[in-house]
C-alpha cells in the first residue's frame, strides 16, 4: 500500500525521505515534487523500475524517460562530453525549469527508453527533490500523470492518476508555477528550443551570446 507524507512537517518530511529514498533504491516508484511539477520518479540505474514507470504512466519506449541529479558535477558522467554552450546553460539556469538533451556516455548502463544516444537531464529547485536525489543518484522522473492526463500540480492529482503503482508520495504542497519546464537540445552543433516553458527562450539566446531570432525553436 502506498504511503503519503506530508513535507510540511518536520517529522513527516525526515520520515518520508527515508522512505522515498528507501523505496528507489529498492527498485520501487515514488512521486516527488519540483520546482516545476510533481514527477514520478525511480532509480535511473534500475531497467525494471524505469520499465515500471513507463507502465504506470501508460507510456511506450519511444518516449524515453528524462533524469533528474542533485549536482551539477553528476553530469560530468553522464554525458559524452560537456560543451561549451552546456556549461553555460547549466551555470545560468541550474538548480531550474530548464531540461537539456544531449548526448549520453556511451558507458552508461541504464535503459530509459529509445534514446538514440541521448539523454534530457535538469537539475530541479526545490529542496524535497534535491535531498532525495542526492541521496539516491540520478533518477528517471518524468511528470506524474498517466500518459495524455494532465500534469500534476498537487500530490492529490498524482495520487488520483497514479495509484497504488507508486510506493511513496512526498507532498510538497501545490506546485508553486505549474510550467513545464524548457527544453534545450544541445546535442547537436546547434541549440534547438524544444518546448518553450518555465525558462524564458530570450534568456537562453543571451546565455549563449544569441539574439533572440537566432536561436532556433521548434516548439
Amino acid at each position: 500500500m502506498s504511503a503519503v507524507y506530508d513535507c510540511s512537517d518536520p517529522a513527516e518530511r525526515a520520515a518520508g525521505l527515508t522512505a522515498a529514498v528507501g523505496a528507489a533504491r529498492g527498485g520501487r516508484l515514488i512521486v516527488m515534487p519540483t520546482d516545476t511539477l510533481y514527477g514520478i520518479g525511480c532509480d535511473a540505474f534500475d531497467s525494471d523500475a524505469v520499465a515500471a514507470l513507463l507502465a504506470a504512466k501508460g507510456r511506450g519506449r519511444d518516449m524515453p524517460v528524462p533524469v533528474l541529479v542533485g549536482s551539477w558535477h553528476t553530469v560530468d558522467g553522464l554525458v559524452l562530453s560537456v560543451t561549451p554552450q552546456m556549461r553555460a546553460l547549466v551555470e545560468a539556469f541550474w538548480p531550474g525549469g530548464l531540461s537539456l538533451v544531449v548526448q549520453q556516455a556511451p558507458s552508461l548502463a541504464w535503459d530509459l527508453g529509445d534514446t538514440d544516444g541521448t539523454v534530457m537531464l535538469r537539475m530541479p529547485l526545490h529542496p524535497v527533490a534535491i535531498e532525495v536525489l542526492r541521496e539516491v543518484g540520478p533518477m528517471a522522473v518524468s511528470s506524474a500523470n498517466v500518459s495524455g492526463g494532465q500534469p500534476s500540480s498537487t500530490v492529490e492529482q498524482a495520487r488520483d492518476q497514479l495509484g497504488e503503482s507508486v510506493s511513496v508520495y512526498l507532498d510538497g504542497g501545490p506546485a508553486e508555477h505549474a510550467v513545464a519546464s524548457t527544453i534545450v537540445d544541445v546535442s547537436g552543433g546547434t541549440p534547438v528550443v524544444l518546448r518553450e516553458g518555465a525558462v524564458p527562450t530570450d534568456e537562453i539566446a543571451q546565455v549563449l551570446g544569441l539574439e533572440p531570432d537566432e536561436l532556433q525553436v521548434r516548439a
